[in-house]
């Protein structure tokens, strides 16, 4: 069930890279303007935390928040919404869409390598160590086929990704600490709530226009928040139930649902000998992983 869910949370995250794409398109939000970007990305996510605040209300789960839980929810919001995404847009518009990417993924190293420090069991082996390199590996042959990698480092480009990436990880691990305590979907809802907040903020600070909405990418826009409500309410369940470094290895395979899924819809590329390797690697690194994780379980 854990692979099931964790491939699915990280199917519906590579869904959105074509998505987001055409949803540029339809919202007229041109490829230099990054502002632009985050204000579309604050309204998505304000969306999803409305879609999850629904949910709840439907389900009959409370919403409300006790008063010691409102601090540690609006951190989680500022760090996995707010400064990631933040971080994230104005980076990927300062480097190549192949850096990019590929510094994208190290957010899964990140996030093994501090979980070896905040939780017992999650502790690195040589079987996690080989791991991690097959996935990154697999995920640089799966982005650097057809671009360029470029050269030098800039702190508003490379290191904003890096960052991003950063942030992104301690965020995992603070999610785990509070689904101890708050409702897998309240986190998951207030979080992206207040981050989402943050984003409209900056958008419109940093000068982006007001969003023209149509019928047609109010419907785009919809289903790029569902995502968003649908995978990281999955994915904060996996955290609570499970190490961060078994789960986090499955977001290896975010690029890849995106390479296949982006040469599907907006055919931007040929599926060759470099993406099938980069399967074979990504698969065997989750197996790897997952087998060593098992092994740490039996001997407890």
């Amino acid at each position: 069930m854990i692979i099931i869910l964790a491939l699915f949370s990280c199917f519906l995250w590579g869904s959105a890279f074509p998505t987001i794409k055409v949803g540029y398109d339809l919202f007229q939000i041109s490829g230099s303007d990054t502002y632009g970007k985050i204000l579309f990305a604050g309204y998505r996510f304000f969306l999803s935390a409305v879609m999850i605040l629904g949910f709840c209300i439907l389900t009959r789960r409370e919403i409300k928040i006790r008063k010691y839980d409102i601090k540690g929810i609006l951190l989680l919001g500022l760090l996995q919404t707010a400064i990631n995404y933040t971080f994230f847009y104005i980076g990927v518009s300062n480097t190549s869409g192949t850096k990019g990417s590929i510094l994208s993924a190290t957010g899964t190293l990140f996030s093994v390598i501090l979980a070896h420090f905040f939780y017992k069991e999650d502790k690195l082996t040589n079987k996690k160590i080989l791991g991690l390199i097959l996935g990154f590996t697999g995920v640089v042959l799966v982005t650097i086929n057809g671009g360029s990698f470029g050269s030098g480092f800039s702190l508003t480009g490379e290191g904003f990704v890096l960052i991003a990436s950063l942030t992104g990880a301690i965020s995992g691990i603070y999610t785990k600490k509070l689904a101890g305590q708050v409702d897998t979907f309240l986190i998951t809802a207030y979080q992206l709530l207040t981050g989402s907040l943050f984003l409209i903020a900056v958008g419109f600070l940093g000068g982006a226009e007001t969003l023209k909405f149509t019928d047609k990418n109010i419907w785009l826009l919809l289903y790029l928040s569902f995502i968003s409500a649908a995978a990281f309410s999955i994915w904060t369940i996996l955290l609570k139930h499970n190490g961060v470094g078994k789960v986090s290895v499955y977001k290896f395979t975010i690029p890849i649902f995106g390479t296949f899924l982006s040469y599907i819809f907006l055919k931007e590329r040929v599926l060759g000998a470099n993406v099938i390797l980069a399967i074979v690697l990504v698969s065997i690194s989750i197996i790897l992983i997952n087998l060593d994780m098992a092994k740490e379980k039996k001997l407890e």
